[in-house]
């Protein structure tokens, strides 16, 4: 089964980019459960603090796209270098006024600031596997290996987030991200061999958004309403795993979630498929949708897990087939911007989903915030089967792979 990512981890360069692809992007999966573990314990309010994570998160859905415009046209470490310092600057500031307890509006500029500037990690570890691989079966096993290593940033950064909470102080998660965030992004950057060139600035009949193919808005409205569940579920189960007293516990729950899209992220890795990629995205979309749905009908955390872990096998390949879906409708030379709307769209919706969650549950219960995530899940399969007949006639020229 491994033999398929021995080959393409083999590239000159790979293990560098791709390990410190890792630690870079642990802070995708703290930052905005820290800054509600945080807000939380010094306001007391769900309704802040998971509205200053959905500006972090909507700051980011702005902001990615646009640095990655600018990161094909100019490259990865001349745009990014400074993005990321201004990045890790509000994210400290942030922390700052937090635990001074300054004015509650504070928090939002200096989460925006963070969230304009962070970019997208993911997509460019993911686009410099287009410059390393040699064709489609070894991009499709790389985006799969990125993928589980996802998962497995998933799996450590919640539950390292809640633990570092409950036994230091609030503070703790959010610091250790930013300190990830610099020595990781820093690492990446350094690494100029795998760097993908830079595109120069595109001609003026093609500075207008990827968003204008239909292809690529029915991929970004599916995954704005899996985030949205993503973004529910997690407010939701801090909240229900405080309720009963065991706060430390919502980590581990979303960590097994994550660690059941690990697992199922190396398999669809390893196989090749002869179906076509808009019919498994179709096909994942549904069971995932309806598996992160049913956390609206579970009672205990144990149940949670459970539930979690079996559905966190579609989410690995519902993503990793979006993303070669991308690489079918962008040219190569946008293809980090056309990567970077995939994780865009996850953030935004999370922001919609721990917003409208935390609300939810101040003005009811902590487990009444799984509503939210049942209705986002069945409007992602129904964009998702509506919209089917569409996606398969827009990628049947089949995908474009870059050679080395």
């Amino acid at each position: 089964m491994f033999a398929p990512y021995r080959k393409i981890l083999s590239a000159p360069g790979a293990w560098g980019f791709s390990g410190s692809g890792v630690l870079a992007r642990l802070p995708m999966s703290m930052v905005t459960i820290s800054i509600v573990l945080l807000v939380e314990a010094v306001y007391h309010s769900y309704a802040l603090a998971g509205q200053v994570a959905a500006v972090y998160t909507v700051a980011q859905a702005v902001g990615a796209p646009q640095i990655s415009k600018l990161v094909d046209s100019h490259g990865q470490a001349r745009v990014m270098r400074p993005s990321l310092l201004v990045a890790m600057t509000g994210l400290v500031g942030l922390a700052v006024a937090a635990m001074l307890h300054g004015p509650s509006w504070l928090l939002y500029p200096t989460a925006a600031l963070a969230g304009l500037t962070v970019g997208s990690m993911g997509a460019l570890v993911r686009s410099r596997w287009n410059r390393v691989v040699e064709n489609a079966r070894e991009l499709h096993t790389a985006y799969s290996l990125e993928s589980a290593l996802d998962e497995l940033v998933f799996v450590v950064g919640p539950v390292l987030s809640t633990t570092l909470a409950a036994a230091i102080s609030p503070v703790a998660g959010l610091l250790i991200a930013i300190v990830a965030a610099g020595a990781g992004g820093f690492w990446f950057l350094a690494q100029r061999a795998t760097e993908p060139p830079a595109s120069g600035r595109p001609e003026v009949g093609q500075r207008g958004s990827v968003m204008r193919s239909w292809g690529m808005v029915i991929i970004v409205v599916v995954f704005i309403s899996i985030g949205t569940i993503f973004g529910s579920v997690d407010v939701s189960t801090v909240a229900v795993a405080e309720a009963a007293g065991v706060p430390g516990v919502a980590g581990i729950v979303l960590g097994v979630v994550a660690l059941g899209s690990l697992f199922s992220g190396l398999l669809y890795g390893a196989r090749e498929f002869t179906m076509p990629a808009w019919k498994r995205f179709v096909i994942g979309v549904v069971p995932l949708t309806m598996g992160l749905g049913l956390f609206a009908l579970v009672d205990t955390l144990w149940a949670l897990a459970a539930v979690g872990f079996v559905t966190g096998f579609a989410i690995a390949p519902t993503i990793i087939t979006g993303n070669a879906l991308v690489q079918q409708l962008v040219p190569p030379n946008r293809l980090t911007e056309g990567l970077t709307w995939v994780g865009t769209a996850i953030g935004l919706g999370f922001a919609v989903g721990s917003s409208i969650a935390g609300r939810v549950i101040d003005l009811h219960d902590a487990h009444t915030g799984y509503l939210v995530s049942l209705g986002a899940a069945g409007l992602a399969a129904v964009v998702a089967l509506s919209t089917a007949a569409v996606l398969r006639a827009i990628t049947t020229t089949g995908p474009r792979v870059a050679s080395r």
